[in-house]
């Protein structure tokens, strides 16, 4: 007897909506047996979550401001993942577009005229985010290094320079020892609706309406979902996956650079310690749990900004350890991702019959 997993030709829309609802319920189980283990009420746990990212217009505004970042480094990796090219590096892309603006905030600001001085923050955060994933995408386009190594290994480079930068040459002499640059000019700070949340949330939905528009209604996106579902296919119908490769890495750094930009320029206005905090891995969870899809990463990146705003809630409320809502992130995680194996297969037990060797030569 032996166990098969058989691929749907298509999933049941009762299959879509049932399976993930059934893997969350389950993670919250799997979460409140952690939490109980701590010695904490699962039920009075999650209500401080919940009151803490979404109970008052504060809470959803921190939420919306941790979510930002988290939407356009998964809508970056996405891109990446629908043609199988393992971008694992957003958080170094991320790192480099911060770079970038911080750079032209704090050396070029003065020799522009106001109005150009976001625009080119923008274009530098994005440049020196997809520079920075196309030289995996070279490696990987060229001369077929695994994409997985070479953009994780450039996520230490990056976040090694950019503390050296705050450490050290672009460090605020009047910053009494705190880890960051000079604050920004207010020319470079982005606008704010209200709260705290910026117009990196347009940056969101724009780029995700730009990926759907790509992926759906463009020839270069016909080829993504190509080299995605059957590289070989694509590879005989003249489809150039090394082109691709390079292409779709330039759009995928360039939107975790713009995170980048979002984050030094919209929150901190200056280059500082906390830019590098794990959104381009969280970007991960994110980008799978969403189905790769643009608009269903935006719900999920929000909700994963919950999770977060809320987890830091329940260490200040309860004294739980800081890293209980990373545990509840792998728990989600792992059930999702394990619910979409039965959403996208079929379970079958083969039954090995063998014939008794006697009996199938007539002795007996």
């Amino acid at each position: 007897m032996r166990i098969s997993f058989e691929k749907r030709l298509e999933q049941s829309r009762l299959s879509a909506i049932l399976v993930p609802v059934f893997s969350f319920v389950m993670a919250l189980i799997f979460g409140a047996m952690i939490l109980l283990a701590f010695g904490v009420n699962p039920l009075q746990a999650y209500t401080v979550m919940v009151r803490g990212s979404i109970g008052s217009s504060y809470a959803l505004s921190e939420t919306l401001v941790k979510a930002i970042p988290l939407m356009l480094t998964g809508l970056g990796v996405s891109i990446s993942f629908r043609m199988l090219f393992w971008n694992i590096g957003a958080e170094g892309q991320l790192a480099m577009g911060g770079i970038a603006a911080a750079f032209v905030a704090l050396f070029l600001e003065k020799y522009l005229p106001p109005f150009l001085v976001l625009p080119a923050m923008m274009i530098a955060a994005i440049l020196a985010g997809a520079l920075w994933g196309l030289i995996p995408a070279t490696l990987k386009a060229v001369i077929g290094v695994n994409e997985i190594l070479t953009t994780l290994m450039m996520n230490y480079i990056a976040i090694l320079f950019v503390e050296y930068l705050y450490f050290g040459p672009w460090r605020d002499p009047d910053g009494f020892g705190f880890p960051g640059t000079a604050q920004f000019p207010e020319t470079a700070w982005l606008p704010r609706f209200t709260g705290r949340i910026h117009f990196g949330i347009i940056f969101a939905i724009i780029a995700a309406a730009l990926i759907w528009f790509i992926l759906n209604h463009t020839k270069r996106g016909y080829e993504i979902r190509l080299i995605g579902q059957n590289p070989r296919a694509a590879r005989y119908t003249g489809v150039n996956i090394g082109r691709n490769i390079l292409v779709v890495m330039l759009l995928s750094g360039g939107l975790a650079g713009l995170a980048g930009m979002a984050e030094v320029s919209g929150i901190a206005h200056r280059l500082y310690s906390g830019l590098t905090s794990g959104y381009g891995y969280t970007a991960i969870i994110i980008a799978w749990l969403a189905s790769l899809n643009p608009w269903g990463i935006l719900v999920v990146a929000f909700m994963m900004g919950g999770l977060i705003v809320g987890g830091d809630q329940i260490q200040i409320a309860m004294q739980t350890p800081a890293a209980v809502a990373q545990v509840l992130q792998g728990a989600i995680l792992f059930f999702m991702l394990g619910g979409s194996i039965f959403a996208n297969y079929r379970v079958r037990i083969i039954k090995n019959l063998e014939k008794s060797k006697s009996g199938a030569d007539g002795y007996g």
